[in-house]
């Protein structure tokens, strides 16, 4: 528990170090730009993290459909065929899979 809190105390001393250069970015826009331009940014940079978190799930489902899936199938065929348990034959069947994908690629 303790160390939870001291992650906590030092994620807020991070985001206290951050924020200052957004309350000096948000100073700068308004002063350059006015209203408007805040508006602007604020909206520019919402679609760039919504274009960053798209980016990351396509990936994410990316990595589940063409490395988890046929590695778990594989183990399971290696377990049915040879005298090796599930977790011994998962990560061969994972490292065999990403090799495959790179070598594809």
């Amino acid at each position: 528990m303790q160390q939870i809190s001291l992650w906590i105390e030092q994620a807020a001393v991070t985001f206290g170090t951050y924020s200052i250069y957004i309350i000096t970015a948000k100073d700068q826009i308004l002063a350059e730009f006015g209203t408007p331009g805040l508006v602007a940014a604020v909206i520019a940079l919402g679609a760039l993290a919504i274009m960053l978190i798209i980016r990351l799930v396509k990936l994410a489902f990316a990595a589940v459909i063409y490395l988890v899936l046929p590695s778990f199938a594989l183990a399971f065929l290696a377990t049915l065929v040879l005298p090796y348990p599930f977790s011994a034959v998962l990560p061969v069947t994972v490292t065999a899979c990403s090799l495959f994908l790179v070598f594809k690629s």
